[in-house]
């Protein structure tokens, strides 16, 4: 039986509500001070910074992959975890400073409650927009698109989750040096380009080992999109760094959450694989919303 039948859905919901909004509000903190950090090396660093969240869901693939050919259980992988990142936590940011914030516009007002997107920050929620939906797809339903469409083991199964993290990983490590050689905008169509074929790949696939390439190219593909849209939210002149990245965040994270569900509502009436191929236009989308990228657009 599974977990969340054992439990029960409504106890579920109450424990994974706070761990969702600890998640978002970590997800505006770290972007800022990313933002903080590269404004005073003067160097870009928010690709990388995102390599080491990319880092986590391949740990994490790994881990479920290796506990589900091990047989272990679901309570005891989420009571380790807490285990672990709580000790980490304490450990890495026991004694962790802010940096100083950007200097804010010249007659800025001050930081609302809540942060209204401005239609600037609506377009660059409609670039990364694909890039949220295949990555949170790829992390929710990767494993079960092997699983049902070839039949995979748990083990190669949890292996598509940690290929496209890995992939993610390995391109952000490496964007930053190609986006302070080129322009924004070409960095991020070569993205798109790269997640619209790693779309399809995974959509024709006939063998297992295919899916996990496009998985691959999709985890690569997804890479530096959201930290080209982060800073370009952070450096535009109309309001503070803080409220224009809490504004993308807000509404980017609303289509990381919403879309694997809705997805699934594809893949229950048409399959699991128009689930993926539903990227294909979503590409497109961000493709027309790559000038958005322009601090002053």
């Amino acid at each position: 039986m599974p977990l969340i039948e054992r439990v029960g859905y409504r106890r579920c919901l109450l424990w994974l509500l706070p761990a969702g909004v600890g998640v978002g509000a970590l997800e505006i903190v770290v972007n800022v001070e990313a933002d903080r950090v590269e404004h005073a090396m003067g160097r870009r660093m928010m690709n990388r910074a995102h390599g080491f969240w990319s880092l986590g869901f391949f740990g994490a693939g790994l881990v479920g992959a290796a506990s589900a050919w091990l047989g272990v259980s679901p309570q005891m992988q989420l009571s380790a975890s807490v285990l672990l990142v709580g000790l980490a936590t304490l450990l890495l940011l026991g004694r962790f400073a802010p940096s100083q914030p950007r200097p804010q516009p010249a007659g800025a007002a001050m930081a609302p409650r809540f942060a209204r997107p401005t239609r600037a920050i609506v377009w660059l929620v409609c670039l990364t927009f694909s890039a949220m939906v295949m990555e949170g797809a790829s992390i929710d339903w990767s494993s079960i698109y092997m699983r049902d469409v070839f039949g995979a083991a748990p083990f190669v199964a949890g292996l598509a989750v940690a290929t496209g993290a890995l992939a993610k990983a390995c391109a952000r490590f490496v964007a930053d040096h190609f986006v302070e050689r080129h322009s924004h905008q070409a960095v991020a169509r070569a993205m798109l380009l790269m997640l619209g074929l790693g779309v399809l790949v995974v959509f024709a696939a006939l063998h297992p080992a295919a899916s996990l390439f496009g998985f691959a190219l999709m985890g690569a593909g997804t890479s530096a999109i959201f930290p080209l849209a982060m800073s370009a939210a952070a450096q535009r002149h109309d309001r503070p760094a803080t409220i224009n990245v809490a504004a993308l965040s807000q509404l980017s994270f609303v289509a990381f959450l919403l879309a694997p569900p809705l997805l699934g509502v594809v893949a229950e009436h048409w399959g699991i694989r128009y689930a993926f191929g539903l990227g294909l236009p979503l590409v497109m989308v961000s493709w027309l919303a790559v000038s958005s990228l322009d601090p002053d657009a």
